[in-house]
């Protein structure tokens, strides 16, 4: 179930921007609610992801790696699991344009308050690209 779609507009080429998506440790400045985030090695299919919120460690995994291009990100808690997916690409102008597609999978007993689920990850994550914007544009 698409939880939800956004675009973002960035000035910076999407080698840097790139750069700064996969730049794990300092994700946190961009991601709402997340404190801290590392990477357990390098970028890619498998790699599992560390990141602490609301003072809880948790994982995610990455699922799909394009370098340069694209990063899915999947994040289980019980019988829920959210799918992240960054795309990066160039601007019909100059810059670069990053999107984000929110996926969720409620099983079980859960399922019956998934609209609830769905709407407090859209109503937390739906300015993380702006964030991202912004943080990108500090470090230029």
């Amino acid at each position: 179930m698409l939880v939800f779609d956004v675009r973002e507009r960035l000035d910076a080429p999407p080698e840097i921007a790139w750069e700064h998506l996969v730049d794990w440790e300092n994700a946190h400045r961009w991601m709402p609610g997340v404190e801290s985030l590392h990477a357990e090695g390098d970028s890619g299919v498998g790699t599992r992801l560390v990141f602490v919120t609301r003072g809880k460690e948790r994982t995610s995994t990455i699922t799909g790696f394009e370098p340069g291009r694209t990063v899915a990100l999947e994040s289980k808690q019980g019988s829920v699991a959210a799918t992240y997916r960054y795309t990066i690409e160039p601007s019909a102008s100059a810059g670069s344009e990053i999107r984000l597609s929110v996926a969720l999978d409620v099983r079980g007993p859960l399922r019956l308050i998934a609209p609830v689920i769905k709407h407090a990850i859209r109503k937390s994550d739906q300015d993380q690209l702006t964030r991202f914007r912004e943080w990108l544009e500090q470090r230029a």
